[in-house]
């Protein structure tokens, strides 16, 4: 009998003991349980702002064009050619990350002289990836300007120049990293947003066949 009670005296001990260490009240029913909060979730802000851990964050994604996008017609040439072949038309992406061609390819030799489609300024010109590349800011599009691009192109511009419509950038480069035949890729955007560069052109000049020599008539002779 004197055992036992020093048994149960041992364990009331220990057990005080370890709710103490704990900081856990013991109830009526045993030692209470303290329940633990889960960490709050992190706010979207959180993932994305510049910390040590994190880092910067990423930069936004170029927009898709939306429907109030205008462009004006106001290109006076065909960027190569007289009316060159459309190889691959604009596709705009359904999402800013998402798939699509940014822009058209138009079917050009190596050599072809590229000219800027309106008057503008040499925003750009120079290589980017190893390819030559050249935008140019077109006059009277607003602010931002509307930015046409060429590549790939070997420039015999600077950036800063002024241009006209019909003058030549420079020559376009032999790639066939991009089409299957050699091409100008012509882009468009206003800051970053992409458009369709074929918008530039008004109807008498995306639509006009390339010209044609007719034979010169004769006139009879009179017997």
């Amino acid at each position: 009998m004197r055992a036992k009670r020093c048994v149960r005296t041992w364990l009331e001990l220990l057990s005080g003991i370890t709710a103490a260490a704990l900081a856990i009240p013991a109830g009526p029913a045993g030692p209470a349980i303290r329940a633990v909060s889960a960490p709050a979730p992190l706010a979207p802000a959180a993932l994305t702002s510049s910390s040590p851990t994190n880092g910067p964050a990423p930069p936004a994604p170029a927009e898709s064009p939306g429907a109030e996008a205008r462009v004006p017609a106001l290109a006076r040439v065909w960027p190569v050619g007289t009316r060159p072949s459309v190889l691959r038309a604009w596709q705009p992406p359904a999402t800013p990350y998402g798939r699509g061609h940014r822009g058209v390819d138009l079917a050009a030799a190596p050599g072809d002289q590229v000219r800027s489609v309106a008057p503008g300024r040499v925003s750009f010109a120079g290589r980017v990836a190893g390819r030559g590349a050249i935008a140019v800011e077109l006059a009277g599009t607003g602010d931002p300007p509307l930015r046409t691009t060429f590549t790939p192109v070997r420039a015999t511009v600077k950036k800063g120049d002024e241009v006209a419509a019909g003058e030549v950038l420079g020559t376009l480069e032999p790639d066939g990293s991009h089409c299957p035949t050699s091409c100008l890729h012509w882009g468009l955007l206003r800051d970053r947003t992409y458009l369709d560069p074929l918008s530039l052109l008004p109807a008498w000049l995306l639509h006009r066949a390339p010209s044609r020599l007719l034979p010169v008539p004769t006139a009879r002779r009179q017997p």
